[in-house]
């Protein structure tokens, strides 16, 4: 597999450059290339026709020294080994960065859920956690949902450990519907964080109010986050979802944007609008891009044709280490996503804090106590940033090791 498309490759070479530049162990770093545990299970399920069909599921657990692993379980037909471990090394940095005690894990199954029925959804995840529940629990690994999973097979799966486990465990499963335990707030959360931090760079004086911003991506992340850059009176000039983007130059109104979009399926042909690309998008004249979508779209192939002055990394692993290296050099910075959009993960801490200690808060409070740990993690990677003379993604990364390897050294 070539490095450009290996995303756990990227991931390593991402944690290689911050470690010679803060002259991190070795040791440390060895340990890091490499997941605690990885776990592939097989599960059979009765299909709708009397049919059974035989699904594979993972899990991985990178490293739980600051505390038990956290991290989404997706449903999707491309799952594969190199996407979990990846995923779940990118969660131990970005819980660290934005300080709170879990470690990184990540689960999936390959399946297509849009072919199947809410029955056959459910089976599967009953299934997998028949095969799971042993290596699951509040204070051992954490699950959430990801991509094609949500609060109501959160809700399957949570019941299924209970059933087996024979005992209430709300705080196993993160991203549940509120009534089951979730949290207020956590729908908003991940958007709502990587708002925080462009509210950080409008006042450090990189950017100004009326910067235009194209988001590629219309999922939840991007809409959320829309939603944020636009209060702060920043204009999103371009959006896309996966057949193809929209683009206004005096800036889209998002809520027809979401309207139009749920009544025709896609963005295309918006009133007011130019119909682009997904590739047109990122080569946009704008002064922030979002790549809020896919892993892998800025390119050595494409990174030198970006214009815009700030990518804000709302996706896993956009950015190759080859046009990390371009951007760089051409000025262009980086808020690299285990900074950019931590803001769920910091916010399942949240729900999971409350289910453990029988709390309920408020939406203001939740999204109050997110601020105030963005803002933190801001500060003290602008600080490494200075620190090293480096980019923000490796000083995000020497924060997050830093934090990592004194809590490895505390637990062995």
């Amino acid at each position: 597999m070539k490095n450009q498309t290996n995303p756990f490759k990227n991931a390593i070479d991402q944690l290689e450059k911050a470690g010679k530049i803060a002259e991190l162990d070795q040791n440390f770093l060895d340990r890091m290339k490499t997941p605690d545990r990885y776990i592939e299970v097989s599960i059979p399920v009765t299909m709708d026709n009397g049919s059974q069909h035989i699904f594979q599921g993972f899990r991985s657990q990178h490293n739980n020294s600051c505390g038990p692993y956290k991290g989404g379980i997706r449903f999707h037909h491309d799952v594969n080994l190199d996407e979990v471990r990846a995923l779940s090394f990118w969660m131990t940095f970005k819980c660290a960065v934005v300080n709170v005690p879990f470690g990184g894990g990540k689960g999936g199954v390959i399946v297509d859920p849009k072919i199947l029925s809410e029955k056959e959804i459910e089976n599967i995840s009953r299934g997998y956690i028949k095969k799971m529940y042993p290596v699951l629990g509040p204070e051992m690994d954490v699950p959430a949902p990801d991509v094609n999973t949500g609060e109501k097979i959160m809700g399957y799966m949570l019941d299924e450990y209970e059933k087996i486990t024979g005992k209430k465990a709300p705080a196993t499963f993160t991203g549940k519907a509120i009534a089951n335990g979730g949290s207020e707030g956590r729908m908003e959360a991940t958007g709502f964080g990587g708002g925080v931090v462009v509210r950080e760079i409008i006042n450090t004086g990189l950017i100004s109010v009326g910067a235009t911003v194209a988001i590629q991506g219309f999922g939840n992340v991007a809409t959320y986050f829309a939603e944020s850059v636009i209060k702060q009176g920043l204009k999103v000039v371009a959006l896309s979802d996966s057949k193809g983007g929209v683009y206004n130059e005096n800036g889209i109104d998002l809520a027809l944007a979401l309207a139009h979009k749920k009544n025709t399926g896609t963005l295309s042909g918006l009133a007011g609008t130019k119909n682009i690309t997904n590739a047109e998008l990122l080569l946009l004249s704008v002064d922030i891009l979002v790549p809020s979508a896919l892993e892998n779209v800025l390119t050595s192939e494409n990174a030198e044709q970006i214009s815009a002055k700030i990518i804000v990394e709302m996706a896993n692993g956009p950015t190759t280490p080859e046009s990390d290296e371009i951007f760089a050099k051409n000025g262009v910075i980086v808020i690299p996503d285990i900074l950019a959009n931590s803001g769920g993960v910091a916010t399942s801490y949240f729900e999971w804090y409350q289910n453990m200690n029988s709390e309920k808060w408020q939406r203001e409070d939740v999204l109050k106590k997110l601020d105030d740990l963005m803002v933190s993690a801001w500060n003290n990677i602008v600080v490494i940033k200075e620190k090293y003379k480096t980019t923000l993604r490796n000083a995000a990364y020497i924060l997050a090791s830093e934090r990592i390897e004194e809590a490895d050294k505390i637990k062995h």
